[in-house]
């Protein structure tokens, strides 16, 4: 049986890091015939290709093209707009780890190509999801989620095939780097604070949402286009009143799906990526290798507790942002990635980001998300309007 091919988009971030040990691991199974990343960092990205080989090096940034044709002669290189979304030609799974909206081109390219999307990229999923859809019917199309909730409620759908069945979603959270401190207590918290997140190791965009619980808002919209009644044939009939979040610190049990007859099914492994990776890119198999093993004899306790909304609003910005539909969840995702940039900047406080999603939040101008230039221009009109309030909010 000839090995799977994967194309990897974000190649140098975290997920790309570890879909690159994922394939080494598992190098019967699967080849790695294209990368591709931002082009920022041409060192990485020759190292990368000298181990992996791949055929296809695809830039979205024109500036290290030259440099890098030029020290990888034996493949080819790509280069500017379309680049990215062009690795959908060139593989049977295509795995997007490219951080925030600028994912979207890759998933809607992989979907209309009728291939497999390994979905690392929430963003692309939350902001356009309507145009997402659309482009999910293409025969041969499917999303396999790579986020570890996600995959574990992907999981423990599997266990069921009946529409109808389902009573709700439960996605766990860590809590991040201030579980249990009040609203009073993270007045002052730094970028330093905000990036000691206890359990994973991420990149410092998704680490930053992970304290303020952002990760786990769009993590709930994500969930409603991935299994929701929104998700048309391929979802279970659930809303977003039966999605909930509770906050589990150990990082064990990824997320549970209750049953009508109250039965719990929840994947549980240690926090290690490389299993949702290995997961997206064997299903409907699974790959041998144990990343993530649970050593039950000396795991001691699993602890589970509400969110506190009081601390942690961006939480409930999410689920207003998600209810409202169309470009709302737009809105939400490019005001976010705007705060969390000012902040890891040092020109707004931890305090201020939900401030500036909210504020942007309430300048939406309820526009439909019917097409791909509407949701561009939805993201850009947000990114105005938090940009715009940053610039009147006094220095930190």
């Amino acid at each position: 049986m000839s090995a799977v091919r994967v194309a990897l988009a974000g190649s140098t971030g975290s997920i790309g890091t570890q879909t690159v040990d994922v394939v080494a691991a598992e190098a019967e199974s699967f080849e790695l015939v294209a990368l591709g990343a931002s082009g920022r960092q041409p060192d990485v990205l020759v190292a990368q290709c000298e181990q992996v080989r791949p055929k296809v090096l695809a830039l979205a940034e024109e500036a290290n093209r030259a440099d890098l044709a030029a020290r990888l002669p034996w493949l080819e290189v790509r280069a500017g707009a379309g680049a990215l979304a062009s690795l959908a030609e060139e593989a049977d799974v295509v795995v997007n780890g490219v951080v925030g909206f600028a994912g979207l081109g890759v998933t809607l390219a992989t979907l209309e190509a009728g291939r497999r999307l390994a979905l690392a990229n929430k963003e692309s999923l939350i902001a356009a999801g309507p145009v997402v859809q659309r482009a999910r019917r293409t025969p041969g199309a499917e999303i396999v989620p790579v986020d570890s909730e996600h995959c574990a409620v992907h999981q423990c759908l599997r266990a069921n095939d009946r529409a109808g069945r389902v009573h709700r979603i439960i996605l766990t959270a860590s809590g991040g780097p201030f579980r249990g401190r009040s609203r009073e207590s993270l007045a002052s918290v730094t970028v330093a604070d905000a990036l000691a997140h206890p359990t994973w190791s991420m990149g410092p965009k998704i680490t930053v949402d992970s304290s303020t619980l952002m990760n786990k808002g769009l993590e709930v919209i994500e969930a409603n286009e991935l299994f929701g009644a929104v998700a048309g044939d391929h979802g279970w009939g659930v809303g977003f009143d039966q999605i909930d979040v509770v906050v589990h610190p150990q990082s064990v049990v990824h997320s549970m799906v209750e049953y009508t007859d109250a039965a719990v099914i929840a994947q549980l492994s240690m926090p290690d990526m490389r299993l949702p990776i290995g997961y997206a890119l064997a299903y409907p198999d699974r790959i041998a290798t144990p990343f993530g093993r649970v050593d039950f004899a000396t795991l001691g306790r699993l602890d589970f507790e509400p969110p506190d909304h009081d601390a942690f609003p961006c939480l409930g910005l999410a689920y207003e942002a998600g209810r409202r539909g169309e470009t709302a969840p737009a809105w939400l995702n490019a005001a976010n990635e705007i705060a969390v940039a000012s902040f890891l900047d040092g020109r707004i406080r931890w305090q201020q980001i939900p401030e500036v999603i909210a504020g942007t939040l309430e300048q939406h101008d309820g526009a439909p998300a019917d097409s791909v230039d509407a949701v561009i221009d939805a993201d850009a009109a947000a990114r105005r309007a938090a940009a715009a309030l940053i610039d009147r909010m006094p220095a930190p």
